[in-house]
């Protein structure tokens, strides 16, 4: 199902009655419009609720490290790329929710990308 911010309800569509905290949450992967990869929302609840989200892309090859973290669900499999932070408006980019991952993982991630900005 693609969402898109102030459209009507019609055919599953996202529209002004569900607000995007109902579902776009930190876990969450998503497939968005002009990109060739789904990405991870690393950005917490709180902060996703306006249709900013923070995202890491997931490719499907990559090299494990530190910050190319590897998760796997029902639906997907591939690398985090913690380094590749961006700043995203779903309110003006169509967008699906395509899976979600599990809690560790999401531990895991968000402790790579607060990594990057810890003092010395």
């Amino acid at each position: 199902m693609i969402h898109k911010i102030g459209e009507n309800l019609q055919e599953g569509k996202f529209g002004n009655d569900m607000s995007l905290n109902n579902s776009v949450k930190q876990g969450g992967v998503l497939k968005v419009d002009k990109l060739n990869f789904p990405v991870l929302v690393v950005s917490k609840n709180f902060f996703n609720q306006e249709g900013l989200v923070i995202v890491c892309p997931i490719l499907k090859e990559s090299i494990e490290s530190p910050l190319h973290i590897k998760i796997s669900s029902k639906k997907m499999e591939g690398y985090v790329h913690c380094e590749d932070l961006r700043l995203l408006d779903l309110k003006a980019r169509r967008f699906s929710v395509i899976d979600s991952i599990d809690m560790l993982s999401i531990i895991n991630i968000t402790d790579a990308v607060q990594g990057i900005f810890d003092y010395i």
